[in-house]
């Protein structure tokens, strides 16, 4: 039951503590090139293990992750204001080529959970560069978190009796799966009727920009989005650390559209079990081709 987290920057260190606060393993290791923000990091979440679950929480080098069951790597550049994930794609790349053969010589068998972007395309790099390995991205898990929500606060309930998918990249190509879409069983359409609340074109257009700026606008903001992320990534550490088998939106090497994406996919141990093929209209599947598309592009320019 041990997590290492590398990268103590504001995803990464929001990760550990969100794993702290939700008792999701029983160690984390937290590494760093800046050794003194490991530390402080860890030391800063430590102090709330005695009142949340009791995780025993510290910092070393990359060598420390032996033993991991998972490693949240969430090292890299930040995305700035104005900048797209893509746009980041060929400095954390060059991060990553250094830095994954050393994860995986570290903890050889780890699930390796990526999180820094442009998640799908550092992905799909990470396992060409850990053959074998257990790899999948945080992916739409947070996209899909922000499309249900907001369908929660239209439908004026809880959250957690929202489903939705959002699937391709985690990023501008991103598709807002509506015919996945549901409130307490039905579709959201028929769900806002039954309760004689507003529902018309513009709100669901609305939700759709919302969804798709949410990190913009975030960014824009305080710079920075981590709290959605961290919470993300300690769920689905926690499916595979329990075998819960899942269903999230990760991102993983795709055969079908040559390239990592995401879609429905049983998470367990071991990482991705299994993926779900959604059922989608002519132009949702035709969106999730584009989205691919794009990718592979972003892929190409790697090679």
């Amino acid at each position: 039951m041990k997590v290492g987290v590398v990268g103590a920057g504001l995803v990464g260190a929001t990760a550990a503590y969100a794993l702290t606060l939700r008792g999701s393993c029983s160690e984390i290791i937290l590494t760093d090139q800046n050794g003194a923000r490991a530390r402080a990091e860890a030391q800063d979440i430590a102090h709330a293990a005695p009142v949340s679950h009791g995780a025993r929480v510290g910092s070393g080098p990359l060598t420390d992750l032996r033993g991991s069951a998972v490693v949240i790597v969430a090292a890299g550049a930040n995305q700035k204001p104005g900048e797209s994930r893509l746009d980041l794609l060929q400095k954390n790349a060059a991060i990553f080529r250094e830095l994954i053969p050393q994860v995986v010589a570290a903890a050889p068998g780890a699930t390796l959970l990526i999180a820094t972007n442009p998640v799908d395309v550092l992905t799909d790099l990470t396992a060409r560069l850990a053959p074998g390995a257990s790899v999948m991205g945080s992916g739409t898990v947070l996209d899909s978190a922000r499309f249900r929500h907001l369908i929660a606060g239209h439908a004026g309930v809880d959250g957690t009796h929202v489903h939705g998918h959002v699937l391709g990249e985690h990023g501008d190509s991103e598709v807002l799966a509506w015919s996945t879409a549901s409130v307490a069983g039905l579709p959201v359409a028929d769900f806002m009727a039954a309760r004689g609340r507003e529902w018309t074109p513009e709100i669901r257009a609305q939700i759709d920009a919302d969804t798709r700026g949410a990190a913009a606008q975030i960014i824009a903001g305080k710079h920075a989005t981590y709290y959605g992320i961290g919470a993300a990534l300690a769920r689905i550490t926690e499916r595979v650390l329990g075998d819960r088998r899942g269903i999230l939106t990760v991102s993983a090497p795709t055969p079908e559209f040559g390239v990592s994406l995401s879609l429905p996919r049983v998470v367990g141990r071991g990482g991705v079990l299994d993926t779900i093929p959604p059922a989608l209209t002519g132009p949702e599947r035709q969106q999730l081709e584009r989205s691919a598309a794009v990718l592979r592009d972003a892929l190409a320019a790697l090679d």
